[in-house]
């Protein structure tokens, strides 16, 4: 099989994108009008969003307290990077590692250039050499799909939203005739922020679903071994059961970026950011299928 663009993926980004920014001009000017202070607003915004553009790799790599490796700490992973990168026909990422006890892993950057790829000590325990080139075939296809810099700056917005419901009181300037505060322009700011962030989490937990399915794909065509992949899910799901709880509660802020997302119960499911693991499974299976066929 050769790697051919994903344009149901591509598509998907691009009216993400296309709608967010709508969503977020009809906030702003919503916010505007009832009273918000915007040239603050619009200052600690392009702030934010700059250094969420400029440092979304280093930022995620100092949530997982990870560091990036070099050849002579881990050199069979570096190899095994290598080597996928080349196959790939991408430039080889960074390598970085996280002491954690959770079977995960990651990929981050806003480019192919400047993607590191990061691996958890705990899911480099669990896995064997097939089943590792298959996670980390995966996330070198979110690498060469560009999905990682969409789901960076569609996170940021959405975060955007979220620090207004929680810090909207920050943002309000409005006072009434008799020269005492309004709370109006606040919960209204804050009524308002919470629908933006609401549709933008909708709209990433859609794209995410999609980009786990070509990721997955992505990495059988890297491979040439859907199964070590498939392999690997059952591996993970099943290891990630006996995590302490604390421990899935202190890293599941990264979910949306993890090749299986850190979820409990009924509502962790519903606000899944990846599809079934089961479903992903089938899919790999029948991409094996297809693969022997050919």
């Amino acid at each position: 099989m050769q790697w051919q663009p994903d344009w149901g993926l591509r598509g998907r980004m691009a009216l993400t994108m296309v709608l967010l920014g709508l969503l977020y001009v009809g906030f702003i000017g919503v916010l505007a009008i009832s009273g918000v202070n915007l040239l603050v607003m619009v200052v600690v915004m392009g702030l934010f969003s700059l250094g969420q553009f400029f440092f979304s790799d280093t930022l995620a790599l100092k949530s997982m307290g990870a560091r990036r490796v070099d050849e002579q700490e881990y050199p069979d992973l570096h190899d095994a990077v290598a080597r996928l990168s080349q196959q790939a026909d991408i430039p080889k990422p960074d390598v970085a590692v996280a002491g954690s006890r959770v079977p995960n892993a990651f990929a981050t950057g806003r480019s192919k250039s400047t993607a590191t790829v990061c691996v958890t000590e705990g899911i480099l325990d669990s896995l064997d050499d097939e089943e590792l080139e298959g996670v980390l075939a995966h996330e070198l296809a979110h690498v060469k799909n560009r999905d990682v810099m969409v789901m960076t700056i569609a996170s940021f917005l959405s975060t955007v939203a979220f620090i207004v419901v929680r810090w909207g009181w920050l943002f309000a300037g409005g006072r009434n005739r008799g020269g005492g505060n309004n709370p109006a322009p606040v919960f209204v700011a804050i009524l308002v922020s919470l629908v933006v962030w609401i549709i933008s989490f909708l709209l990433i937990r859609a794209l995410s679903r999609y980009r786990e399915y070509a990721a997955d794909r992505g990495a059988a065509i890297i491979t040439g071994r859907p199964s070590a992949l498939a392999s690997a899910l059952v591996k993970i799901s099943g290891d990630m059961d006996r995590v302490p709880s604390e421990d899935l509660r202190d890293e599941a802020e990264m979910n949306a970026f993890f090749i299986i997302p850190i979820r409990r119960g009924f509502v962790g499911r519903l606000f899944s950011t990846h599809p079934d693991t089961e479903k992903r499974i089938e899919r790999l299976q029948s991409l094996e299928r297809e693969m022997e066929t050919r």
